[in-house]
């Protein structure tokens, strides 16, 4: 086994910015093009309920794309098709390239049966939502109006059967999400949106691990096993460790220490060792807190020194940076976090709370971050009012 290079924590966040594409201004240009390859080289971009500013899709996109319009993800959606829904960590945008590698989960879903926390349908109503798709054509659950409404039995489920049926079909791959207009979905059959004559083979175990390996390594650039197989059980873990360890014995892979992580293996490819980027002083970037950079909690710690809470459940006397605070990320440091809200009908972005944090709570330089801060607070006010 080869010895490990030894970077530093500075290297080592370098190295995920550059993956991340965050240490550039417009690193995919613009327009459908951009979203489509921004999507490809991420791997998936999360998408959530809350929109106490942009939803976090939107966000996401935004954050690498500056002319980004919510009009290009409908595109990719709906029209070239090349991104789909379903469920990664969290449910998210994932290129349609990769559609195959998920059928396995999709196959395993349909042979579990009804989960216990949708007891109140059954696979008559999934039967009889599929059959109303395939004579009607897609439909939002808005255009299922025959339900008789029932008890929920689980705080995730639903009163309408019909939404529940559709949810476990989409879980199985036996329908698909063709377009989204906020939170509303509409639901067509995978072969009739996609314009499949012959559905794709599922991937294979062994192909799926190599896609999740390949995806961090193109996403993070230094990856550890629990960062490349983030909200994946212990038997994928160990599979993709397996896979790790021959490249590691073919020289495609380096074994990496970061200075204070000596506990945690980490590898990359060799060209990614070679002087990581240094990101512009300047360059500022307003993150989601579902963002990939910020959604791995320890992997953030780990590098950035900064311990990211989100409190949108928390108790409002118990906060610490507020209900829906947002890290700063100014050249390659986050300096500071901000809890914001869009008062649409206002007009206005606003500042409930404003955290110095790392660097930035450092007085001397607090006049210069705020100044870079505010400037781009205004460029994310006018992404966040415009429609």
């Amino acid at each position: 086994m080869r010895s490990a290079v030894v970077i530093s924590p500075e290297q080592a966040r370098r190295i995920w910015l550059h993956a991340q594409r965050l240490d550039e201004r417009a690193p995919f240009g613009s327009g459908p093009e951009a979203t489509r390859a921004a999507v490809e080289h991420l791997g998936y971009v999360q998408i959530d309920t809350i929109n106490v500013i942009e939803r976090c899709h939107h966000h996401i996109l935004w954050s690498r794309i500056p002319e980004y319009r919510r009009t290009d993800l409908r595109h990719v959606q709906s029209a070239d098709k090349s991104v789909f829904e379903y469920w990664t960590h969290a449910l998210a945008y994932i290129p349609t390239e990769h559609y195959r590698d998920f059928l396995p989960d999709m196959r395993a879903q349909r042979t579990a049966g009804v989960p216990k926390w949708m007891s109140t349908i059954t696979e008559d109503d999934v039967r009889r939502v599929l059959r109303v798709l395939r004579v009607e054509g897609p439909l939002t659950i808005r255009d299922f109006k025959d339900d008789v409404l029932v008890e929920k039995t689980h705080l995730w489920a639903s009163r309408k059967p019909s939404k529940a049926a559709l949810e476990l079909a989409f879980a199985r791959g036996q329908v698909t999400v063709s377009a989204r207009d906020g939170m509303v979905k509409t639901y067509d059959l995978p072969a009739r949106h996609f314009g499949w004559e012959q559905s794709p083979r599922p991937a294979t175990a062994r192909q799926v691990h190599t896609y999740l390996l390949d995806r961090a390594l193109r996403a993070q650039g230094l990856i550890s096993i629990d960062s490349a197989c983030y909200g994946e059980r212990p038997p994928v873990k160990a599979a993709v460790r397996a896979l790790v360890d021959a490249r590691v014995r073919r020289r495609q892979l380096v074994p990496v220490t970061v200075e204070g992580l000596e506990k945690v293996p980490h590898w990359a490819e060799p060209a990614v060792l070679d002087a990581p980027p240094e990101p512009a002083a300047d360059l500022v970037h307003i993150l989601s807190p579902f963002d990939p950079l910020v959604i791995q909690r320890k992997r953030l710690a780990a590098y950035f020194g900064y311990d990211h809470v989100f409190e949108a459940y928390v108790p409002k006397a118990k906060r610490l940076y507020g209900y829906f605070a947002l890290p700063v990320l100014v050249g390659d440091e986050v300096v500071a976090v901000l809890d914001l809200k869009t008062a649409r009908e206002q007009g206005r972005l606003l500042v409930q709370q404003w955290t110095w944090v790392g660097p930035g709570a450092t007085t001397a330089r607090q006049a210069a971050y705020r100044a870079e801060i505010e400037a781009e607070l205004e460029r994310f006010e006018r992404f966040q009012l415009a429609r």
